[in-house]
């Protein structure tokens, strides 16, 4: 079974922010896949499904992007997940609006989200896959600029983002972190 969490903000004025790029992603792929993610349980929204013959969750934390690990490790804990099946998808300020990466593991960079994550399933070995939202010109602007709407001119870059992550996502399930990282990074 794999657990696939997208990190972002749950109140609807965030839901077109470059920071809830995760729940993006996951609703493209609760989309695509006919999962209804709209369960509640461990402070997150969910469906569970298949994907590519396999079993998987699609999580969307409620708990707010700092406090995202504190969801994820209930539901690891619950469905006895191995880290190795874990996939976060989240948005990315060091790379290029648009862009995607695809990581075996990592560090958490900047981004408090993923420090949450970390710090719950106290390991860095898990899968990720980022997507780039570029940076402010200021780094004094940051907050606003990953919390503030989502400009037309930049829209339709990531919507493209997101449906890139997305496959990426069901390549890793069909063909394993490898070769989706050869194919897509």
């Amino acid at each position: 079974m794999y657990l696939i969490v997208g990190l972002g903000n749950p109140e609807e004025k965030y839901s077109n922010t470059r920071h809830n790029m995760g729940f993006d992603v996951i609703n493209e792929l609760s989309k695509e896949c006919n999962i209804e993610v709209s369960k509640s349980k461990f402070d997150a929204l969910y469906g569970m499904g298949e994907l590519k013959g396999k079993k998987v969750i699609l999580v969307k934390p409620q708990t707010f992007m700092n406090a995202s690990g504190e969801s994820i490790i209930k539901f690891k804990k619950f469905y006895k997940i191995t880290n190795k099946n874990i996939i976060v998808t989240y948005d990315d300020i060091d790379l290029n609006i648009g862009d995607i990466r695809l990581k075996a593991k990592g560090g958490a960079g900047t981004h408090n989200g993923m420090k949450s994550v970390i710090e719950n399933l106290n390991t860095v070995d898990f899968i990720r896959v980022r997507v780039g939202i570029g940076t402010p010109k200021y780094k004094s602007q940051m907050i606003n600029y990953v919390l503030e709407q989502i400009p037309k001119g930049e829209r339709q870059l990531l919507d493209e983002a997101i449906k890139k992550a997305k496959d990426g996502i069901l390549e890793i399930l069909e063909n394993g972190i490898d070769m989706a990282m050869n194919k897509f990074n």
